[in-house]
């Protein structure tokens, strides 16, 4: 019988986020796997916790994946960790999460802290949905291109940031969103959620940035002029008319439809 693989949570800041659950599974696990073995041994040793530990990082997840996952055939279960937050959530993990699941080997989560979340938590957009985008391309007309592929859903969006291009990407979103939030340094001792209004912004530290983009009209659908004319000189009702209508162009609206030929009628 396999073993499991598990995906653990760890704080991103405030060490009293860190879960009952996470520090049980991170105790009773075989093999640790962390992105930085330095980081991760500091943060083990503060539990309590000697459990067996080796790095997997983006440099060495894909060398590493065949030995892990017969590891995990052969019955051993393995935690795997990232530096804070959630391993393969902008950060190393995935190949073996997706290798783990394609061979029938059990992948369970243990959530905790989450950057992305929190900041949206604390964002007070009035929406109930947000595209997740996490760190942009670091420059060029790939971070541009990303950043306006993104803001495109209609969405807010929630993007990471490090404190050497924060200026750069407030710079690029300021144009085309009505509503910026920032989050520095979230959990943390000087930990700060701000609405963007310009001006100078402390560059240290880890950045959560929620943007929400401007609102942009749709350009409205032009009936074609021969086809209104036509109509209106049938003897078709405003209703058979509007029907017609919304068969040639069926992302227009039947209100919309209806008041064309309404005053169409009352021109006559």
């Amino acid at each position: 019988m396999s073993g499991n693989l598990f995906v653990v949570a760890t704080p991103i800041g405030n060490m009293g986020d860190i879960s009952e659950r996470a520090k049980s599974v991170l105790e009773s696990a075989d093999l640790i796997l962390a992105e930085d073995s330095r980081v991760s041994a500091s943060l083990l040793a503060r539990l309590g916790i000697k459990s067996r530990i080796a790095s997997y990082h983006k440099f060495t997840e894909v060398r590493e994946l065949e030995r892990h996952i017969s590891e995990l055939l052969e019955g051993k279960n393995i935690a795997m960790i990232s530096d804070a937050g959630t391993p393969a959530v902008s950060d190393p993990g995935k190949y073996l999460v997706r290798a783990a699941l394609e061979r029938g080997i059990r992948v369970t989560p243990i959530p905790g802290a989450n950057a992305a979340v929190s900041a949206f938590s604390c964002s007070g957009s009035m929406g109930n949905s947000f595209v997740f985008c996490g760190f942009l391309p670091s420059k060029g007309a790939e971070r541009i291109a990303k950043c306006e592929e993104f803001l495109s859903f209609g969405l807010p969006v929630v993007f990471y940031e490090s404190p050497m291009r924060i200026r750069d990407l407030l710079d690029l979103l300021t144009p085309l969103c009505e509503r910026i939030v920032v989050s520095r340094e979230l959990t943390k001792q000087f930990e700060e959620i701000f609405v963007w209004k310009g001006g100078e912004i402390r560059e240290k530290g880890e950045f959560t940035v929620v943007a929400e983009p401007k609102k942009v009209d749709p350009a409205p659908t032009i009936i074609d002029p021969k086809l209104l004319e036509l109509l209106k000189n049938s003897n078709l009702s405003v209703r058979d008319c509007t029907e017609m209508v919304l068969r040639l162009y069926p992302n227009m609206k039947s209100n919309e439809i209806k008041r064309i030929f309404m005053i169409n009628k009352k021109g006559e």
